[in-house]
């Protein structure tokens, strides 16, 4: 009886992991080098950025909210045309700056 109670105790811990991780898993990191080809400042907290990736050559676009980033942009020193390299998250389809600097630095 101990062992079958063990061995019921052991699967739900294991299911109980799965589920919890599960959750973590879902939202992707992305790292990516890129043109910048639009910036928008949407208000004083968020910009929306269009890159082109220089892999697909495809467009992506990503949501900045840190204040040191928005700050390089409204002073210019990062700018249309510019080279990133950027780490964001693709969470619920929205991709969201997690790292957002010039190749070159800055």
């Amino acid at each position: 009886m101990k062992k079958a109670v063990s061995v019921v105790m052991a699967l739900a811990l294991l299911t109980m992991s799965i589920i919890s991780f599960s959750g973590v898993a879902s939202a992707e990191e992305v790292k990516m080098i890129g043109v910048i080809e639009k910036i928008e400042i949407k208000s004083p907290k968020e910009a929306v950025v269009t890159l082109k990736d220089n892999k697909t050559g495809k467009n992506v676009v990503i949501t900045v909210t840190d204040d040191l980033t928005l700050d390089k942009f409204k002073d210019k020193r990062i700018k249309d045309g510019d080279e990133i390299r950027c780490k964001y998250d693709n969470e619920g389809g929205k991709n969201t700056s997690k790292l957002f600097r010039k190749t070159a630095g800055c």
